[in-house]
């Protein structure tokens, strides 16, 4: 399954006792679809308030769709997820696939505006001063490789690691008062992109240099790095597999 969802309404992608949660919103409508429970599992999980251009997900149905039945399949199903989940398509693959452990590249992408916006600030954050963004990108850049994020990471996780492959991570100008970090690895910690756009942001304002941003790394320590951004201004833009590569066509550019 290829879907995109609006975070706002939701505590997250995975599901929670007493909280709307993204996969608890789609288990729902093809529990009811399949009149049996069906389980989706994501490619990952996105925290509170975060959105997704692109999310990949896989499920067990106790019977096949019929011979070309996925388009309906997928209409009937945005008829129960409402407006803020819109399943993009549903293909059939390998009874081996996994779309979290099979994916080999995750891309998340924030948005912040520097100039006032009654449009944007629902969908980026608002930065309150100006940014230099050649310092920004010279911090993105010393952070590139394989390295131990703990700094970046939330506190008490149930990961096995904190290392990272770190391959992308740059700002962008988009447009007159609107800028993107785009990063990419192959794989993210809790409150990792965040927490590193805060640190940036803080090299940005001028506060610490570009070079610090090695011995926050280095001290594998929370405390050591910046505050954790506003999550409705990061999206998960795009995931690579080694089998194929969803059809960008599929998905609306969120700004």
């Amino acid at each position: 399954m290829h879907l995109s969802y609006c975070g706002a309404p939701f505590h997250g992608w995975q599901e929670q006792p007493n909280a709307a949660s993204v996969q608890s919103t789609l288990q729902d409508a093809m529990s009811l679809l399949a009149r049996t429970p069906v389980k989706v599992t994501g490619a990952g999980r996105t925290d509170t308030g975060v959105n997704a251009r692109m999310m990949v997900a896989h499920f067990d149905l106790p019977e096949p769709l019929p011979e070309g039945g996925e388009d309906g399949y997928v209409r009937r199903l945005n008829a129960m997820t409402g407006r803020d989940i819109a399943v993009r398509s549903v293909r059939r693959v390998a009874d081996s696939a996994h779309a979290r452990f099979d994916a080999t590249s995750r891309t998340y992408r924030y948005f912040a505006v520097t100039a006032k916006s009654p449009f944007l600030h629902r969908l980026a954050w608002q930065a309150p001063y100006s940014l230099d963004y050649d310092a920004m990108n010279a911090a993105a850049a010393m952070m590139l490789g394989r390295r131990d994020f703990t700094s970046f990471s939330k506190l008490h996780t149930d990961t096995a690691t904190n290392i990272c492959d770190l391959r992308e991570a740059r700002w962008e100008q988009e447009s007159p008062g609107l800028m993107t970090f785009t990063i990419t690895a192959d794989r993210f910690l809790r409150n990792m992109v965040r927490a590193i756009v805060g640190t940036l942001a803080e090299v940005g304002r001028g506060k610490i240099p570009p070079e610090a941003v090695m011995d926050i790394i280095a001290r594998k320590d929370r405390c050591a790095a910046g505050t954790s951004m506003p999550g409705h201004a990061l999206y998960l833009w795009d995931i690579t597999y080694p089998y194929y590569r969803p059809d960008a066509s599929e998905f609306v550019t969120a700004l």
